[in-house]
């Protein structure tokens, strides 16, 4: 009989090494290793929204000053995702059964790392802010972090899969959720990104740098009033024959974001929800096997500024991104991988 992936790891040591396609030990991961692309044959199809503190002339009443504001930063890019490196059998200790007559229960963990590089190619903001919306080739994100997938000995229940990521921003995010496989059409979810604490009619004044960008497409492709839309536009030239679906929210019980004081002051990060699909294709690659695409839709919410209706604490405003990338290279990068040699 075949052994299942926690009573094969209750056996195992705890082994880093190369991540690999062929490893069942990474559960819903294992099409992951390798690197994963928008260059050569999906450019720019990373996009980003996010809303800004920035101070606003203020005319009205007579003022003449700037008062707190905000300004709308829609970005195109380019991503390249790296998953390297396999940490597997990881052991963390417990026990099981009533006192005093416990045994030992050890929870086994399976980490994949990950390592996001992000350069823009078009970027604007409204209001203008004169140059601080960067310029064409500039980095804009770099992530590195770990995929837990994570065994339950105890069949307590509860999440199987975990994303730990840190950002040079000076933010950690731990995000907990589940996996599964799709073999019907997958459905791609809408998302609300106009803040929460303000009247979201987009014809609300306060909100006129999301109207500017619903009536002036950004490069003529992204309504950040409808972000996931052009994911859905990517999915309608493929044939998807079956997809792993990882969903991560830090709003799950043990998760959270923690930031650095100014972040926590100026533009708070409060939470992060986050859905990757990996789309074997009807389509083959050179070798074989099916084509690999994968997609993301990525929610991170900044609070800041007083809200409009009443509500507790700052408005929030959805920091949303979303990509669609295919894999270009099927293992790993083997010198980023390379351990120190035990011996030495």
């Amino acid at each position: 009989m075949l052994k299942s992936t926690e009573e094969r790891l209750a056996g195992e040591q705890r082994q880093i090494g190369p991540a690999s396609t062929t490893d069942e030990d990474l559960g819903p991961f294992q099409q992951l290793p390798g690197t994963w692309s928008n260059l050569p044959d999906l450019p720019g199809r990373g996009w980003n929204m996010i809303a800004l503190p920035f101070a606003v002339l203020d005319r009205s009443n007579g003022h003449r000053g700037h008062r707190p504001g905000f300004r709308l930063l829609v970005n195109q890019y380019n991503e390249q995702l790296k998953f390297n490196l396999v940490d597997k059998a990881v052991p963390n200790r417990g026990t099981a059964g009533p006192a005093p007559c416990t045994v030992n229960s050890d929870q086994k963990v399976v980490t994949i790392d990950y390592e996001q590089s992000i350069a823009q190619i078009a970027a604007a903001d409204f209001p203008d802010s004169g140059g601080l919306a960067g310029a064409v080739g500039a980095a804009i994100h770099h992530e590195p972090g770990l995929f837990l997938s994570m065994s339950d000995p105890n069949g307590a229940g509860g999440p199987d899969i975990a994303r730990l990521a840190t950002i040079p921003h000076g933010d950690v995010a731990l995000g907990l959720g589940t996996s599964r496989v799709v073999t019907d059409p997958v459905t791609i979810p809408n998302i609300n990104s106009l803040p929460l604490g303000v009247n979201q009619d987009l014809n609300n004044p306060y909100l006129a740098p999301y109207k500017h960008f619903h009536d002036n497409l950004f490069e003529g492709l992204f309504d950040p009033t409808d972000p996931t839309a052009l994911l859905k536009v990517a999915n309608a030239d493929v044939t998807i024959v079956r997809t792993t679906v990882l969903e991560f929210d830090t709003t799950v019980a043990t998760g959270g974001i923690s930031n650095i004081p100014f972040i926590v002051e100026h533009a708070n990060a409060s939470e992060m929800k986050a859905t990757f699909f990996i789309h074997e294709l009807a389509e083959l690659d050179h070798q074989g096997n099916p084509r690999l695409r994968l997609q993301y839709a990525q929610v991170v919410q900044l609070d800041f500024l007083p809200r409009f209706d009443g509500g507790p604490g700052r408005i929030k405003w959805p920091h949303v991104s979303i990509n669609t990338m295919e894999k270009v290279v099927p293992e790993p990068d083997m010198a980023y991988a390379e351990l120190p040699s035990p011996q030495a």
